[in-house]
């Protein structure tokens, strides 16, 4: 498969700090597709993030994409207190390209030359566009693939565990606003019903929650009838009056628009890098309300591929850890508080303490 490329624009690069160790962007000799691999750190031990296979406007933006997530993915796993540095890997599809299953087994083939090439420096998993039958492909040619199903010896999609990494960190946040960690009565606007947000909203409906839900797939009214819950379009999510708002879907969501017309009390989700930019932080503090850093709270999942697959895992003892998320949401609520600072700055202190130890 050959796909014509969109003539070249740096914009997409421009502003992003490059700290990364290594970047690979190659073109897969199968499927034709642009494909980024971002070492961002492996001061902690081997770099681990999940590959996503995403529509975008131009391949530079691809690569832009991958290393905002494997910078976040370096924070993520040391703020997690993983033995793991942060990469990710994204393929890049022009806008409106659908593949075919061929095409898909021919682009992870691809990925899996990429990620072998880099010798053991990246471990990769599923991500958006992926799963973990995808992974097993990948696994055909590289080692370096968690995550794969349990019918190929893996321990397949790590959806249900960061979900109820979102879910500990909900609470937490609740907590931090109301004094209690009850979820019953509270109303919850959740963007983005896909594998995550998908178990959020029927764990939260479960405990008693009032929902407000929304989704590009508008297929998804189908589960948000299922709940009981209220229906509204992406576009207007943030304008409801709640609780909390919770961003499942893609990153970025947090524009200055969007922070000047939100609602809520507190901002608490599973999606990555949810800031358009580190002032949006700043900017949810001096409207008053509280965020939880997003690589705090969807570390779940990178807990549960760390650790399910080492011989003789305790599952008991994985779901602690990923039940602790919220324990260490609330760590960085009272030292921002105390230090006068944004949860985001908190947060990263926290992760940075870490890296520094391990020079």
């Amino acid at each position: 498969m050959t796909l014509s490329q969109p003539s070249l624009s740096l914009d997409a690069l421009a502003g992003i700090p490059f700290t990364h160790e290594r970047v690979l962007i190659t073109t897969g000799v199968r499927s034709g597709l642009v494909i980024t691999v971002a070492v961002h750190s492996t001061r902690l031990g081997q770099a681990l993030g999940g590959a996503r296979v995403w529509q975008y406007e131009n391949w530079t933006e691809a690569v832009a994409d991958a290393l905002r997530l494997s910078a976040a993915m370096t924070l993520k796993n040391s703020a997690a207190g993983l033995t793991r540095g942060g990469g990710k890997s994204v393929i890049y599809l022009p806008v409106g390209t659908v593949l075919t299953d061929e095409q898909k087994r021919d682009a992870m083939l691809d990925l899996g030359d990429a990620i072998e090439s880099l010798n053991g420096a990246y471990m990769t998993a599923e991500d958006v566009g992926t799963s973990a039958e995808l992974m097993a492909i990948v696994a055909e040619r590289t080692p370096n693939v968690c995550g794969l199903p349990a019918s190929s010896g893996g321990v397949g999609e790590p959806a249900d565990a960061t979900a109820a990494g979102v879910y500990a960190s909900l609470v937490a946040t609740l907590e931090a606003l109301f004094g209690s960690r009850e979820v019953s009565g509270r109303h919850i606007v959740i963007s983005g019903l896909g594998q995550v947000g998908g178990r959020l909203a029927r764990a939260l409906a479960a405990a008693g929650a009032q929902l407000t839900v929304t989704d590009v797939n508008l297929d998804k009214r189908e589960l948000a009838e299922e709940l009981g819950a209220d229906w509204v379009p992406v576009a207007g999510a943030h304008r409801v009056q709640a609780d909390l708002f919770v961003p499942c879907g893609l990153g970025g969501v947090l524009t200055p628009q969007v922070i000047g017309e939100l609602n809520v009390l507190g901002v608490v989700g599973a999606a990555n890098n949810q800031l358009e930019s580190s002032e949006g932080a700043a900017e949810l503090d001096a409207r008053g309300i509280l965020w939880a850093p997003d690589f705090v709270v969807n570390a779940g999942g990178v807990i549960y591929l760390a650790y399910a697959g080492e011989p003789g895992a305790d599952l008991d003892a994985i779901a602690a850890r990923v039940d602790a998320i919220g324990d260490t949401v609330a760590t960085i609520f009272t030292d921002a508080r105390a230090q006068g600072i944004t949860t985001l700055e908190a947060a990263e202190r926290l992760a940075a303490a870490r890296l520094d130890a391990a020079e």
